[in-house]
């Protein structure tokens, strides 16, 4: 690590992993002269430096000057040095080989050696607006076009790297100790830089960092994380709670470690080949034109090179439940249409144009389902067909990927268990379908003859019982959950009085880290409002609204108590874990202002 100190930067873990925190904020006036010095402005000439967003482990400025329209990101030293220097050479190596459209690097100090005291990059600020916000006003041949487009830049980042063969170790480009930024030399993979690794406790764990020369060394490395993690959670536990989930995410990670030279090699020669990938290409890191098409892409702060086997999956933006039939819109709810915001505010919105969000839920997914089949028939034009053959051999690794993140946040661990020791049966199960539905093994029994009939293993089936609407809701948010899709919606259906009134409030779900190689974090908190009502009048929350969820033992988790203290929107939900809990989100039916009924999820 070049710059070791970490002044500015405290974790806080309230039960759901470790969140930065800024212990001190960034001067604007300091950043305003970092700008006119980069951009060789003299005291005489406008420049306006204002907040433009802020990210999980950055704050991004907008800087207005004569020189044009740029984004300076101030960054917190989770990887000091790092994390700066390997968004550098990512974006100089997009720009210069690919037709991507990404930001300008304009200048940078990876130390805190300057007027800040932190780490900070000058880029050009990219025209358009988010494809998040555009989205459902795009027809359905320009979401197709958007869709070929991205397929098409994933093909360059493939063939990015030495003569177009991409690279030989999984890492971050640039952090390595030769890195030169002048030189016209492909740069090769260091250290990764990724909040698994760096995230709270863990930047001081003994474990190695890269570059990995194999999937093997990376994933081991990775599970040695958590198991360093919990073996020192289960010498400090206080409870007996605390204590079994300790014992609980251990047996699942060794079962995983002992797995992972089954799947990957060990002995790997030459280097395992390797892409520069972007993990996170949701509708927040598309910039669109007014006609859809895009216009820049971003969010390249922890973009790595990863095995090929990862590259083959679906974009984010394209993953999530699957769904034949276009929705009928007029067989949804119509609602109140959201305000707009005021005319002196630029903020952006999504425009519900009077639908329940369950419209726009399952529009998505249809959108969705459709346009996999797009991505994927380009992807198989640009590559041929052995792109569909590297994507059926990577299933099963993905998989593995896939349980190897939620043993590490510590989602659904019995049916992550469920699924190893399936394919340690060599069962080859779907992990989606394991988590969704279970496995349910059969006892052995004994037949008059004598002899033993084997255990039979099944997946569990739903109920047969048509579920109400509140655990059609519930079900439709886990699928959306299980899908990892960007930033999902969801609804809560509010009932109060008798006659029973009903109420819908609609959000997203912001994820408490929304850009990484491979973790697939749990969500920290629900945005949204009540935005429609039925029958007469109905008595809605006032924010803050707590969620207080309690882990009912190592199969599940329930939603406990819900509190709605009287009017009005909007509401944040913010849900925490009691000591020694996990936490998933949920909804539930409300009867008079609280709900004590509980959503069992394995």
């Amino acid at each position: 690590m070049r710059h070791p100190t970490r002044d500015g930067l405290a974790w806080d873990d309230h039960g759901l992993g470790p969140v930065a925190r800024w212990t001190r904020q960034p001067d604007i006036e300091a950043i305003e002269r970092v700008c006119r010095r980069a951009l060789n402005l003299n005291h005489n000439v406008d420049c306006t430096v204002q907040l433009h967003a802020n990210g999980e482990f950055s704050k991004l400025y907008a800087v207005d000057s004569i020189r044009g329209k740029h984004i300076i990101r101030i960054s917190l030293p989770v990887d000091p040095g790092n994390k700066t220097l390997g968004e550098v050479f990512t974006l100089r190596l997009v720009h210069r080989m690919t037709d991507i459209p990404v930001p300008r690097v304009v200048a940078w100090d990876e130390t805190v050696n300057n007027e800040l005291s932190f780490e900070w990059l000058l880029m050009e600020m990219m025209p358009g607006k988010l494809a998040y916000y555009r989205w459902r006003k795009m027809t359905d041949t320009q979401k197709e076009i958007l869709t070929k487009r991205v397929a098409e830049f994933h093909t360059q980042l493939l063939r990015c790297g030495n003569l177009g063969q991409g690279f030989r170790s999984i890492g971050t480009l640039g952090t390595g100790p030769n890195a030169d930024y002048n030189s016209a030399v492909t740069p090769s993979p260091g250290p990764i830089v990724d909040s698994v690794f760096f995230s709270g406790p863990r930047s001081n764990y003994p474990v190695p960092r890269g570059p990995f020369d194999s999937s093997h060394d990376w994933l081991r490395a990775y599970l040695d994380l958590i198991i360093t993690e919990h073996t020192n959670a289960l010498a400090k536990a206080k409870t007996d709670d605390d204590k079994d989930h300790a014992e609980m995410v251990l047996r699942l990670a060794r079962k995983l470690l002992r797995m992972v030279h089954k799947i990957f090699p060990s002995l790997v020669f030459p280097p395992e080949h390797t892409v520069l990938w972007h993990d996170d290409l949701s509708l927040k890191n598309l910039l669109v034109d007014n006609n859809g098409r895009i216009t820049g892409v971003i969010g390249w702060e922890c973009v790595s090179t990863v095995p090929r086997w990862m590259a083959c999956q679906m974009p984010v933006f394209l993953r999530g439940a699957g769904r034949k039939q276009k929705p009928s819109r007029d067989s949804y709810t119509n609602l109140a249409p959201r305000p707009s915001p005021s005319p002196t505010s630029d903020e952006d919105h999504v425009d519900n144009e009077g639908k329940t969000e369950l419209y726009w839920i399952h529009l998505m997914e249809y959108d969705q389902t459709r346009l996999r089949e797009v991505y994927q028939s380009r992807m198989t034009q640009l590559l041929g067909p052995e792109w569909e053959k590297d994507v059926e051999e990577a299933r099963l690794k993905v998989d593995f990927l896939g349980a190897v993140s939620r043993c590490g946040t510590q989602f659904y661990p019995v049916r992550v268990e469920q699924w190893v020791d399936a394919i340690d049966r060599k069962e080859f199960i779907s992990l989606m379908q394991v988590l969704r539905m279970g496995i349910k093994k059969e006892k052995s029994t004994a037949t008059p003859g004598g002899t033993v009939t084997p255990n039979r293993v099944h997946h569990e089936k739903p109920p047969s019982n048509t579920p109400n609407r509140v655990q059609q809701e519930i079900q439709r948010h886990e699928r959306l959950h299980l899908a990892g899709s960007g930033n999902p919606t969801a609804s809560v259906i509010f009932r109060t009085g008798s006659p029973i009134k009903t109420g819908t409030m609609t959000g997203s779900w912001t994820p408490s880290r929304p850009s990484s190689v491979n973790s697939h974090r749990p969500t920290t908190s629900w945005r949204g409002s009540v935005s429609g009502v039925s029958g007469s009048h109905l008595e809605t929350p006032q924010s803050p609204v707590s969620v207080h969820v309690r882990r009912m033992s190592s199969d599940g988790i329930s939603l406990t108590s819900l509190e709605l203290p009287n009017p009005k929107s909007p509401v944040n939900v913010h849900i925490r874990r009691n000591s020694g809990s996990t936490c998933v989100s949920t909804t539930s039916s409300v009867v008079s202002g609280t709900t004590n009924s509980s959503s069992k999820l394995g």
